[in-house]
Order: structure tokens, then sequence, then C-alpha cells
């Protein structure tokens, strides 16, 4: 029995000190967690706040669910939305007290994809919370991402193959001149610089590289910048003044006992090298984190991302102005562009527009390209890029081709494990072309006609046609046109064609049919009562045409000319003919033309049809050359006749004089 006892002491206390073991070292772990936290040595510390998590007991539940949310913090902040979201998960189902942990728990399930989880978690955390301006964002993309997704801009984008590496992050491109030849960016490939993983990310340490084009136009093999950029520590986003002789860029030095952020470098060109690095010290306080340089086309404004106090929370964009060489005391550029999330990223467009990512105002999930324009001093016009910009992943480090619609920008869209990775975009041209033809009222080509177009751009142009007749031209978007053909021997033709507003491509087609001087010009599709004088209203369209021609050719003078068939009296039909003549001068005094340009005359039947090419083609029993008069007519059957009756009713106008109004 005594032996029994002395077991079960024994037994208790060895129970009782593994206990403590046991919770001793997961609360160690803790603590060393939140000290690496403290730093921003975010990978280490999700490490060992998961390993704390897994080992302390479920009696100590508040400490587990602290724990998993830290967690989930570090795995958000490093871009590990799949693992935030077990970690914020497990904290919830722990009671974790402070609702925080619905808002960031919603945010990786927005940038993870899942709309619908992530809308009802920002919906939890608004009830506590009604005026977080993130939530409400938050919401408000949750609710429109389905309308969103259906909208797409014209941009063309694709994985630029010739900068990425294979295993590593690629990511903040720029141009290094104005002529889009040289790129700089930012990659942890493989190099001389140590690449241990960073305590911050997982991630090696990033370098500068430079990649130019050749002879060619081709890109070739990024090489890394000189030594005086790539250091041990992290070197990335840079940016170019637009005459390359300054660059200015991100290096975050490290200490492992603390946080030393990240601080802004410049270097100038001087005969084909770069100068040492100096710091460019934005603040008083030199410990305070500036990170993401943009510089504007002029070099006098710089744009930069910092966590400084003061701000609207998380990251904020600040600007800084260069006054007598000294850069002025930075001003924060406010809620128009800072939100409580995170701004960053900013690129200084040489149209003087600021394009920036953030994941606080309205968009896809994590980090999205935004467009911001000044309205005034204070305010800013915020517009999402959307897609194909902007997806669920980040999407951040815009770079134009000088005033072109191209350029790069990066993403970790689609990539199992996390990189990042540069594509390229591009806004096809819109192409609005002109093609046509100049034949005769027969429609046989006019290989010698001039084409002249007029737009309200400013542009002249005179071109002749080639033998087949036909022209080409481009188009300019957004202008009126005025198009003229003239030819000798024929009457001019105006056309008129307008692209104000259109979206797509389009290709115009343009026939032009010159009436010739000199002859009779028969107006098919003029119309009368039967037996009558008065104008169907089937007519209206050739007699609007009719009208065009004499307004396009203000210097002519016209005789109408009517026709009848044979049925009936010569005197009837010559009465008939005269007032038909007459009715056609009178519509075309109503719509404008001045009388005495015009003449009629009626020919009744005294003046038959001589069967032409065309009309010998459209009706076979009529061969060219025959003359349709009252014994041809009679000689054919019922049927024909009534076709050649038909053919000899007509309309025509002759050019009488061709300087009406010239002195």
């Amino acid at each position: 029995m005594k032996q029994m006892a002395k077991f079960s002491f024994t037994a208790y206390w060895l129970l009782i000190i593994c206990v403590l073991i046991q919770s001793c070292g997961p609360m160690a772990r803790l603590k060393k967690a939140d000290k690496k936290y403290d730093i921003g040595e975010y990978y280490t510390a999700g490490n060992l706040y998961r390993k704390a998590y897994t080992t302390l007991p479920l009696s100590k539940r508040q400490i587990r669910a602290y724990a998993a949310f830290r967690q989930g913090e570090c795995f958000r902040i490093i871009n590990k939305p799949s693992k935030a979201i077990n970690a914020y998960l497990a904290s919830i189902k722990s009671k974790y007290k402070d609702s925080i942990v619905y808002l960031q728990y919603a945010r990786v399930l927005h940038e993870n994809g899942n709309y619908g989880e992530a809308l009802k978690m920002y919906q939890t955390y608004l009830k506590a919370h009604p005026d977080n301006q993130l939530v409400i964002n938050g919401i408000t993309a949750c609710n429109k991402l389905s309308e969103w997704q259906k909208f797409k801009t014209d941009y063309v984008i694709q994985r630029a193959g010739e900068f990425n590496s294979k295993n590593a992050s690629d990511f903040c491109p720029v141009f290094a001149d104005a002529d889009g030849s040289s790129l700089i960016f930012s990659s942890a490939r493989v190099n001389t610089t140590i690449r241990k993983p960073s305590d911050i990310t997982g991630f090696p340490q990033n370098d500068l590289y430079l990649v130019q084009k050749n002879v060619a136009g081709k890109w070739e093999k990024p090489q890394p910048m000189e030594g005086i950029f790539n250091t041990d520590f992290d070197e990335g986003s840079a940016s170019v003044t637009e005459d390359g002789k300054t660059i200015y860029f991100t290096r975050c030095p490290y200490d492992e006992t603390q946080s030393l952020g990240a601080q802004i470098f410049m270097a100038g060109r001087s005969g084909g090298q770069w100068t040492e690095p100096k710091q460019v010290v934005l603040f008083r306080d030199s410990s305070i984190t500036v990170a993401h340089p943009a510089i504007n086309a002029s070099g006098d404004t710089l744009y930069f991302v910092s966590d400084k106090k003061g701000g609207y929370g998380g990251k904020d964009i600040w600007m800084s102005v260069k006054e007598k060489g000294m850069w002025s005391t930075p001003q924060n550029l406010g809620p128009s562009i800072n939100t409580a999330g995170d701004e960053m990223f900013p690129y200084a467009h040489p149209d003087g527009s600021l394009y920036f990512s953030s994941n606080g105002h309205p968009g896809f999930g994590g980090l999205d390209i935004f467009h911001a324009t000044r309205i005034d001093d204070k305010n800013w016009n915020v517009v999402n890029m959307m897609t194909p910009f902007n997806s669920n992943g980040d999407d951040f480090g815009i770079t134009f081709e000088h005033k072109k619609q191209k350029g790069y920008f990066s993403s970790n869209r689609g990539e199992s494990k996390g990189y990042d990775k540069i594509w390229s975009f591009n806004l096809p041209e819109k192409e609005f072309v002109l093609t046509g033809v100049v034949t005769d009222n027969k429609k046989q080509i006019l290989g010698d006609a001039i084409v002249r177009i007029i737009g309200t751009n400013g542009a002249n142009v005179k071109m002749r046609t080639k033998k087949d007749g036909t022209f080409f031209y481009k188009v300019e978007p957004n202008v009126d046109y005025v198009l003229l053909a003239t030819c000798r021997g024929f009457l001019n033709q105006k056309n008129q064609l307008s692209t104000q507003g259109l979206k797509e491509s389009k290709t115009y087609k343009v026939a032009f049919q010159l009436t010739p001087v000199g002859k009779p010009i028969p107006l098919n599709n003029i119309f009368f009562e039967f037996g009558k004088w008065t104008l169907t209203k089937e007519s209206e369209t050739a007699m609007n045409s009719l009208v065009k021609t004499l307004k396009d050719n203000p210097n002519i003078t016209i005789e109408l000319a009517a026709h009848t068939d044979m049925i009936g009296t010569s005197e009837a039909n010559l009465t008939l003919s005269e007032k038909r003549a007459q009715t056609v001068v009178d519509f075309l005094i109503q719509a404008g033309i001045p009388k005495d340009r015009l003449s009629a005359k009626g020919y009744g039947e005294s003046m038959p049809v001589t069967v032409d090419a065309n009309i010998a083609a459209a009706y076979p029993f009529l061969k060219e050359g025959t003359v349709l008069d009252e014994t041809f007519v009679k000689s054919l059957k019922p049927d024909q006749q009534e076709i050649a009756n038909k053919i000899n009713r007509r309309t025509e106008f002759r050019v009488v004089k061709t300087t009406f109004g010239l002195k």
C-alpha cells in the first residue's frame, strides 16, 4: 500500500510537470511569435503561431483563438489567403472575442473568390460597426461583382513570358526610358546575392533587373542591375524619370532584433554610369517606413507609400514636391485615394493622372488597380480598371509605354505557389476604314476619277481612283467626313460618313455612281398615277436623289423631259408628258432648287428608246440598237409589248449648262 501510495504521488507530479511543460512550450512560442509579428517578420511569426495553436490544450480556448487569429493575420499579409481562411475560421470556432476576425475573414474570402460567404462575414461585422467604410466598400463590391464580371474593357492582356522566371516572383515593371526600349523590374530569381527565404514574406529577397530590346525590337535576357543597386537586402519597386537619368527605388534593410521598415533610395546617371544610391529623406523621423516611389514626368513630384500615423489606416499614398532642390513636407493624398485598407504601388502617368493598387476600394479581391484623375487640389475621381486588369488575386505595379495604351503590370492570378508574375497589356487600335468605287450611272468603271475627303479634324485629302475605280482611306475616330467624287465629263457626287461614338472597328463601303454630262439620264423609280401627272409616294426616294445631285452640282442647269408610250393619241400624250415634266420641276423648286436652273419639256411618244446593252441584257427578246417605235412594239407579243411600253414611259434629265452662277 505504501508503495502504491508512493507511486500514485510520483505519477501525480509527473503529470503536473508534463502539463506545465506542454503549456510553457506553446506559451513561449506564442511570446516569440508576438515579437516577430511586432517587427514585421510575418512569415516566421505565422509559423510560430501555427505551432503554438496546435500544441495549446483545448482548455486554453481564448489563447488558441488569439494564436489562430494572429496566424490568419500573418498569412493574409504575406498573401496566402487559403491558409489565412483556415486560421480565421479556427479562431471563430474558438470564440475569439474581438469581432475584427469577421472583417479579416471576409477580406480573405473576398480575395479567394468566395464572394457569397465574404458578404455574410462583412454583414456580420457591419452589425457592430455600421459606419466602417472598409466593410461598406467590401459589401458594395460583393453585390456588384456579378455585374462587373460581365463587363470587360477592350484591353488585351497576356503573361509576359520573356520576363518571368519559373520558381520566383517577378513584379513591378517600369520603363526606364521614354521610347520603351528598356524595362526595370523586381525579381527573386537565383542570382549572386543572398537568396535565403525572407522572414517577412517567406520568399527569397528581391533584386532589381534590367531588360533591353535588341536592334530587332525583341527583349533580350534580363540582367541584374549594377551591384550598387542590389545588396543582400530586399530591393524593388523602382521609378525612373522620363529622361532616364534618375532612378528611385525601395530598399528594405534587415535587422533580426527590430523592424527597420522600408526606405527610398535615389541614384543618377552620369556618363552612362549610375552614381552610388543615396537615401531620400522625406520625413524628419527617418525611421518612418516609405516605399514604392513614383516620380512624375517632370521629375518634381514624388508619390510614395507610407504607414505613417495620422493616415487613413493601413498603408496610404503620400506626395512630396521638390522645391529648390529639396523635397517638401509630404502630404497625404486624402480620402479620395486612401482608405482604411492598403493603397500601394502608385504610378504617375505622363498625362498627369495616377494609377495605384488598393484592397480598400470596392474591387474583385486582393489588390486591384485603380485610375485616379484630379478634380481639384484635394479631390480625385477614382475608377476601378475592371477586367482584364483586375482579378480576385493581387494586381498591381502598372506601367505604360510613355503615352501609348500599352505596357505591363504584375499579378499573382492563377499562381498556385503565390508567385507574382509580369503581364503585358495593349489596347488594340480601332480601325475605321473607307473603301469605295467610282462608276458611271451604268456601273462602268471610272479609273481616272478624283475623290476628295474633308474631315472635321482638319483632314483635306485628294486622291485618284485606281484603274479598277476603287479607293481606300483610313478615317479617324470621332470625326465627321464629307466625300466628293468628280470626273471629267461627269457630274459631281457627294457623300457623308461619321465615326462619332463608335466603339468597334468598322469598314465603310461607299459606291459613287457619276452622271455623264450631255446625255439624257433616266430617272429610275419615278412613277405617276395612271393617266395623270401626280407623283406617287414611291417616287419620293428618286426625287430626293435628284435634289441631292443638283445641290452637289450648284453650277448646272437641267432640262426635265417626260416621255410616254404609244397608247393614246399623240396630242394627249404630248400634253400628259408636259404636265408630268412640270410636276417634277415644281417638286424640285419646293425642295429649294432655284427655278431658273430648271426647265420642263414634254416629248409625248415622239422619242422612243433605243435599246442599249443594259436593256438587252435585262430583256433578251430586245436586241441592242433596236428602236422601240410603234411599228416594232406592235410586232411583239402582248406581254412583251407591255415591257416595251414601260421602257418608253420615262422621265429624264439632261444638263444644259455647267456655268450657272459663275461670272
